[in-house]
């Protein structure tokens, strides 16, 4: 086993949770079987284990610099992304036209599971050239796709994503960067503005970097409504087939608490007004072409957010095998030996904690991840409703393992002690590295306004109703065969239930009150849902273990699969009680409470 992640817990959710040969029978992924399916995750095992986890510390270690107006990273991120490129990996879900294996999103979420385990900061330019390339693939011109999908593809380029600005971050209605087109076709446009916190927005470990920009084109209509999407490349090729350096330029470099092998930049696009920029699909119709990648980024920062949990917890667990330090509290013989902190009770809990949070959370992730499958798969009469189902939990995927992750690795740093506060130990970083994902798409605010405001009401409520039919029928299936799990299935209905009530009393004063009092504590009520769903994502794991152990197959993963989802049920879902209480009140202090107040 890596010591970063657990290659069993992967093979039992895709197999034994979450059915993959099920997927697998599926129009475009019938050229896949299990055995193939399994070379593919050795396959990146050995990447991470060979390119990416031994330069986790350096890369931390050793910031991307700005000298000369270009960014220097790590000298690894060119090998690297050769490697994935030769690999496949950029491309692995896409078509074939581009040399795509159209692999499982199941499958491709648990390479990236993997690479994010191994370091973070590395796995974070492909999966960012991945996301643009789809883009380019869809609503590109051919010149464009054969132009630049190839080279994003064989990791000879890297593609960001440019939307926020100095002074429009989460409010893109606010966004100023402006487009004017030159020439009559409305192709070609010159491009002026600014973007900030643009991931790998500039490097020296690719050959050319190609940004995804909204922009607004002259005379646009106001708002979100009037934002365009561009393909403006760092490097592109003039009248005379010459390559040539593009208007923009690299005006600062941010140096962040973690996730530092990195850069993260402020760029200027068109400060000489020579910046050109091609349109992609229909004008002032970037945003809903902008959030395909970007709902796909937040589903892989939940993704990457449990991969650091994950890493912190085996870490930890390792830490406190060994570590010797006092005694059971019924043994006062101080001649007697000290024992390992993992006999404390208390370590337990923080263990059983991590386990809980980040394998409930990659349940949650390989369950969306099913659900995208299905949807691209075909021949599902309701790949609609999928759709709308994992158009609902997005939010949730992106920010309970996010939120609560960062718990995780504090849990690390606390087992470890003193020791895990220096950076002799690398939970320091887990910690200083996750803590980004409570941000990056979105900060969680954004996301329970998102899932309050929208995403619960859209459809006339047909998702949250999926969501809880989906629920309910592990619910059931537990009740009727299951008979050892019944209590867990009780607990789980009843929060369920109280989900459900406090949804519609929501969802009723939405008619009666002004939106800044239904919205005040949309945060608290992501947090219960996210809580919810993952103690269903525990049940349902529950389920396989539990029948492995009655029929006498059960070894100790399976106990403790069920000792895990235990602690689930007694510590983590009880959180609901509070949230709900809080929801179920009338008292509107967060409206009422003046700035002079907060003094």
């Amino acid at each position: 086993m890596a010591e970063y992640y657990s290659r069993r817990n992967l093979e039992f959710l895709l197999t034994e949770v979450f059915d993959i040969e099920d997927v697998l029978k599926l129009g475009v992924y019938k050229k896949h079987d299990l055995d193939s399916i399994r070379m593919m995750l050795d396959s990146a095992d050995q990447l991470a284990q060979n390119e990416l986890h031994p330069y986790f510390k350096e890369m931390d270690q050793q910031e991307p610099r700005l000298e000369g107006g270009k960014v220097k990273v790590h000298p690894q991120v060119r090998s690297m992304m050769k490697k994935f490129g030769e690999g496949g990996w950029i491309s692995a879900s896409s078509g074939p036209a581009f040399g795509g294996m159209d692999l499982p999103i199941m499958i491709s979420s648990a390479a990236n599971y993997i690479f994010g385990a191994a370091n973070f900061s590395a796995s974070v330019f492909p999966q960012l050239s991945t996301g643009v390339a789809r883009l380019i693939e869809q609503y590109g011109s051919d010149f464009l796709k054969h132009t630049y999908v190839p080279n994003l593809y064989n990791g000879a380029w890297q593609g960001t994503m440019a939307m926020t600005e100095p002074d429009a971050g989460s409010s893109l209605s606010d966004l100023k960067t402006k487009a004017v087109p030159i020439n009559e076709e409305n192709e070609i446009f010159r491009i002026k503005g600014q973007k900030i916190f643009i991931s790998a927005g500039d490097h020296d470990g690719v050959g050319n970097v190609i940004h995804l920009v909204l922009a607004r084109i002259q005379d646009a209509p106001e708002g979100t409504k009037g934002l365009s999407l561009f393909l403006v490349p760092q490097k592109m090729t003039n009248e005379e087939d010459k390559i040539v350096l593009n208007d923009i330029k690299t005006s600062g470099i941010y140096h962040k608490m973690g996730y530092k092998g990195t850069p993260i930049v402020h760029l200027s696009f068109g400060d000489e007004d020579r910046c050109y920029g091609y349109l992609l699909g229909e004008a002032n119709q970037g945003l809903a072409q902008m959030f395909q990648m970007m709902n796909e980024a937040r589903i892989g920062v939940g993704l990457s957010a449990t991969a650091i949990a994950s890493a912190a917890y085996y870490t930890s667990l390792n830490y406190a095998k060994e570590r010797l330090q006092g005694r059971l509290p019924d043994e006062k013989d101080v001649s007697k030996p000290q024992v390992p902190i993992i006999k404390h009770a208390d370590v337990k809990r923080m263990l059983l904690q991590q386990k809980a949070i980040s394998e409930g959370s990659l349940s949650l992730l390989m369950n969306c991840a099913r659900y995208a499958d299905i949807i691209k798969g075909g021949g599902v009469e309701s790949k609609e409703i999928y759709q709308l189902t994992l158009d609902l939990l997005t939010p949730v995927a992106k920010t309970f393992p996010s939120e609560y992750g960062v718990q995780c690795t504090a849990n690390a740093i606390q087992i470890f002690g003193g020791a895990g506060y220096c950076k002799d130990f690398p939970v320091e970083q887990y910690y200083r590295d996750i803590k980004i994902h409570t941000l990056h798409e979105g900060t969680t605010g954004i996301h329970g306004l998102d899932l309050l405001g929208r995403k619960i009401i859209m459809g006339g409520g047909i998702a949250f109703r999926a969501f809880t039919e989906e629920v309910t029928k592990t619910i059931k299936k537990v009740k009727l065969e299951i008979l050892e799990l019944n209590k867990y299935g009780e607990r789980l209905g009843d929060a369920l239930f109280r989900l459900q009530n406090v949804t519609m009393r929501l969802s009723t004063m939405a008619m009666k009150e002004k939106k800044e009092v239904f919205m005040a504590d949309a945060t608290l009520y992501l947090e219960l849902f996210g809580l919810v769903a993952v103690g269903w994502q525990w049940l349902l794991q529950a389920i396989p273990s539990q029948i492995a152990v009655n029929e006498n197959r059960g070894d100790e993963f399976y106990e403790s699969k069920l000792y895990t989802m235990r602690y689930y049920f007694e510590y983590e879902l009880p959180k609901t009680e509070s949230i709900i209480t809080r929801l179920n009140s009338s008292d509107n202090l967060l409206v009422e409470v003046q700035d002079e107040h907060l003094i």
